[in-house]
């Protein structure tokens, strides 16, 4: 199987890296070997290599440079991916897109399950939905996994800001009502690469059966400051967190209250991901 990964210089993609060797001979590319803002170079890239299988895991994250970028954004969360999900189809492809709670505008009291309404606050979101939109009507088979507050030891997340600021100080504001489910960016990769294995021995039943959207985040759920605390205790660290309110600590973009996503269908057909605090240990030690 030929895998086109995409986004290998992020979070997920650099752990997908690693987790999908043996599934397939692996075509890995960064923002320097294929750039999403650039359409044609998508399009192009997709007929030429004529993957079967395209990871997907390349995007516009920066939640608050989106709301002055929202052209780009768009490119390369909405429009790159549609791009990939249409050529791909053209090509015998099958396609894996992963996306985020910032579709959901966080309104709802429970967690929210894949059939709830999207109604994103922020451009980010708003970008992201339209990017499920395209593959879902592109007609390629292809599984979509909503995350949520993603972190790891690679690259720019909240985590990694912790420790820079314990680190330098010994006390950190921190944001206390929003709740969601830190997943760490591992914990995706080997989910994934888990329910791709199955894809592989299933083959074109299996794709046309599992097809669809799935929410992949860990068990369990904190705030921002409640998953700050747990760094600092996870790392011996002295350094206070003070709960605030998100009105205490003005972003450009809306942010949603809830994050919280329910995985039962990904827990029924695939796998069950741990609870976001026994990931965090791991991922710290």
């Amino acid at each position: 199987m030929k895998i086109l990964l995409t986004g290998v210089d992020g979070q997920v993609g650099y752990e997908l890296l690693r987790c999908l060797q043996g599934l397939g001979d692996i075509v890995a590319c960064g923002r320097d070997r294929l750039d999403l803002a650039n359409l044609d170079q998508v399009r192009d890239c997709v007929r030429h290599l004529a993957p079967d299988l395209i990871v997907n895991a390349a995007a516009y994250t920066a939640v608050d440079r989106a709301e002055s970028e929202p052209e780009l954004a768009l490119r390369v969360n909405a429009q790159a991916p549609g791009v990939m999900a249409l050529v791909g189809r053209e090509v015998g492809a099958a396609l894996v897109h992963f996306s985020t709670d910032y579709v959901f505008d966080g309104a709802k009291d429970a967690p929210y399950v894949e059939g709830d309404r999207t109604a994103p606050l922020n451009v980010y979101g708003e970008t992201k939905m339209l990017g499920e939109q395209a593959i879902v009507s592109s007609g390629i088979p292809y599984l979509i996994l909503r995350t949520s507050w993603v972190y790891g030891m690679h690259g720019n997340n909240f985590l990694r800001t912790m420790l820079r600021l314990a680190a330098s100080g010994d006390e950190v504001r921190v944001v206390d009502d929003q709740i969601g489910a830190p997943t760490w960016s591992r914990t995706v990769a080997q989910s994934t690469a888990h329910i791709l294995a199955q894809a592989q021995v299933g083959g074109p039943r299996w794709w046309r059966e599992a097809r669809g959207m799935y929410h992949l985040a860990a068990g369990g759920e904190t705030s921002w400051a409640g998953f700050a605390q747990a760094i600092m205790e996870e790392t011996g660290s002295a350094c206070r967190v003070t709960p605030i309110a998100g009105s205490d600590y003005p972003q450009t973009a809306r942010r949603p209250h809830n994050s919280r996503l329910n995985t039962d269908k990904l827990t029924h057909r695939f796998c069950h991901l741990p609870d976001w605090r026994e990931s965090l240990a791991l991922c710290l030690r």
